[in-house]
């Protein structure tokens, strides 16, 4: 049984995490960027958001402030990339560093606590009358239809198919006269955008903002990207590759879950997560490897 309860929270976990795994595969895959400011903008949003909750403001109304926040971090990056040639991991990494005392000076101190505040989850328990879980469950599940829709919608402008042939090949772009640094800047205002709006609605489900909470969250929006592609696949539309995300963030929670469960140690977790993003990630290559074997002269 608590193996049950154990899962089924890491069900509803993985949707508020797949939001974040959204962001991080615009700049690892559409742009083909390594963006490390990721650990910056994840708490940067959670903090955004839990303060402005013990201000008064109603927990909707931080998510958007928390998403605008993380826009202007993915600004700061993509322009330290394309305007002062910053190679873009760097600029990730000048951006995460940066927000670590931008973000404690948010909050005036390491963390905040939203003990006995609203939040986004409160709301949906006292107004439909779920349990915490199945609160988690239902505002994730929402918010993450609601991304996948707009981000369908996007990619499919002018703008937006833009965006992805920059990713896909630049220097064709830049033949036919489109703008790559401003598709590059948009993408990652984009990204960060949404990796800062997970950071929120974790912030208001665990019931704190940290400043060390966006802490490894780039290795864990890979392994969502990862576990997502190699069991889901890349089938039908691109509304399906964005689904399989959170998917795969459910799949990697769960994962989790089951070896805590059965005895891991929580030391070890980052370890773990490395092992499975690289088995993961050599999955694919060696499936290619081993059907070029097979393959007859």
């Amino acid at each position: 049984m608590t193996l049950i309860t154990n899962l089924y929270s890491a069900l509803a976990q993985g949707t508020l995490w797949g939001i974040m795994a959204l962001g991080v595969y615009i700049t690892f895959r559409i742009l083909d960027i390594a963006d490390l400011s990721c650990d910056g903008t994840f708490a940067l949003g959670g903090c955004i958001s839990a303060v402005f909750i013990t201000r008064g403001v109603d927990p909707f109304l931080t998510l958007l402030m928390a998403l605008a926040a993380g826009m202007i971090a993915g600004a700061v990056t993509g322009i330290l990339h394309t305007r002062l040639m910053i190679p873009a991991i760097l600029a990730g990494i000048l951006t995460m560093i940066a927000l670590w005392s931008v973000n404690i000076r948010i909050m005036g101190g390491p963390n905040i606590s939203l003990l006995g505040e609203d939040t986004v989850f409160t709301k949906m328990i006292y107004s439909l009358g779920l349990d915490q879980t199945l609160a988690t469950l239902v505002v994730g599940l929402v918010i993450g239809i609601i991304v996948i829709a707009a981000l369908y919608w996007f990619f499919g402008t002018e703008i937006g198919s833009a965006v992805r042939a920059t990713g896909n090949n630049e220097f064709m772009v830049r033949a036919l006269g489109g703008n790559t640094d401003t598709a590059k800047v948009l993408g990652l205002v984009i990204s960060n955008g949404l990796i800062s709006l997970s950071g929120a609605l974790v912030a208001q489900n665990q019931g704190y903002g940290d400043i060390k909470m966006g802490t490894g969250s780039i290795v864990i929006g890979l392994a969502s990207i990862v576990i997502g592609e190699v069991i889901f696949g890349k089938r039908f539309n691109f509304a399906y590759i964005l689904a399989s995300l959170i998917g795969g963030s459910i799949v990697y929670r769960m994962i989790i879950s089951l070896v805590l469960h059965f005895g891991l140690s929580t030391d070890d977790m980052k370890l773990f997560t490395a092992i499975i993003v690289a088995i993961a990630l050599g999955i694919p290559a060696l499936k290619a490897k081993y059907s070029q074997r097979r393959t007859p002269a």
